[in-house]
């Protein structure tokens, strides 16, 4: 996968996510783009739904109709996904696809109970950290824990002269 890798969304006849999913999946390996396309997902999130008077589990589609790729957009990729059977086109700003914001992938990974791509992590428990931005900042602090999945991180810093959890992002906070 390379830096540009992005995530787009692909319009997708409504009730065939599966379908395209299967199809693409056997498109991308007989024209040898694994190296181009990485993921397709179609979004899900479990319901519970009453079936004969018993509660059952479900999954239902988070999008009808649309599935997201993993992919580095190039004539040829593009190529391979607009014809794709079931494949409508992907959504765009005109003529180019437009990729989804990293942050609406994450929540909708997160949401799915998927790990978003591993974020390496400058720090471990125990480290003396700075924080730089937030209504912390320039407090200091010891790394508690560390929960790479969400992006956060647990710290204890001295206010008052009492140690307070506080949790931040990644973002804002250096070791010093």
């Amino acid at each position: 996968m390379s830096e540009e890798s992005k995530w787009y969304v692909v319009h997708t006849y409504s009730g065939h996510e599966k379908k395209v999913k299967a199809n693409l999946e056997k498109r991308i390996a007989s024209t040898g783009m694994e190296d181009n396309i990485f993921r397709i997902l179609v979004p899900t999130e479990e319901k519970i739904e009453k079936k004969k008077g018993k509660d059952e589990v479900v999954k239902k589609r988070i999008f009808p109709g649309y599935i997201l790729l993993q992919m580095d957009l190039n004539d040829k990729s593009w190529y391979v996904v607009k014809n794709t059977p079931g494949v409508i086109g992907f959504v765009s700003g005109g003529n180019k696809p437009l990729p989804v914001e990293k942050d609406e992938i994450d929540n909708i990974l997160r949401s799915m109970g998927e790990k978003a791509k591993k974020v390496s992590v400058e720090f471990e428990v125990g480290d003396q950290i700075v924080v730089t931005s937030g209504p912390f900042e320039d407090f200091e602090g010891i790394v508690k824990e560390i929960h790479p999945e969400q992006g956060k991180v647990k710290v204890l810093v001295s206010m008052f002269g009492r140690e307070t959890p506080v949790e931040l992002e990644f973002s804002q906070i250096k070791t010093t």
